[in-house]
């Protein structure tokens, strides 16, 4: 495969590999770094990824690995996980106020999960990956990945009732 075709292969979800990367490992330059580290085994692997079913699953493997073993040599201090790509050009500042406020309880509450619940609802509810794609990214059966985050999105639901309730977590 030459440099065009790899790049043609990469390009479309280069941006996942990045938001990965840097939902695991909070800082953009490590980010940056692990998004850059990843492409170059890609490219190292470049004869043998036509034997993979799914590059892009291989790709965010290789991504979740890197930011986790990076994560262990400390490097990194800590897992937060952020997802603001949410814009509601036409709402009122009220209403920005109170989903900005919901969306920062509902990261507080993510951050307060064990890594791998993090790790999943990342691919699955933000990375909007599939069940089969997400099982060959953390090695886990369809059945394990989706108990896990209905029992996940549970314990957000019940975190913020208790919130919106009583004002407390």
């Amino acid at each position: 495969m030459n440099q065009y075709d790899f790049v043609q292969i990469i390009n479309p979800f280069r941006d996942k590999l990045f938001r990965l990367a840097k939902r695991l490992l909070v800082s953009t330059e490590e980010a940056e770094d692990a998004t850059q580290e990843v492409l170059v085994k890609l490219w190292n692997k470049n004869n043998s990824l036509n034997k993979y079913n799914s590059i892009e699953a291989l790709a965010m493997k290789i991504t979740k690995n890197y930011c986790l073993d990076q994560l262990k040599s400390k490097r990194a201090s800590n897992l937060p996980i952020t997802h603001n790509n949410y814009k509601d050009q036409q709402s009122t500042a009220e209403q920005k106020t109170e989903v900005n406020d919901c969306l920062q309880w509902v990261e507080k509450i993510i951050n307060q999960l064990p890594e791998q619940q993090q790790i999943l609802i990342q691919l699955r509810d933000v990375e909007q990956y599939e069940y089969a794609e997400i099982a060959q990214i953390v090695k886990m059966t369809e059945s394990a990945i989706r108990t896990t985050l209905s029992r996940t999105r549970k314990t957000i639901r019940e975190k913020m009732q208790q919130k919106n309730n009583h004002g407390i977590i």
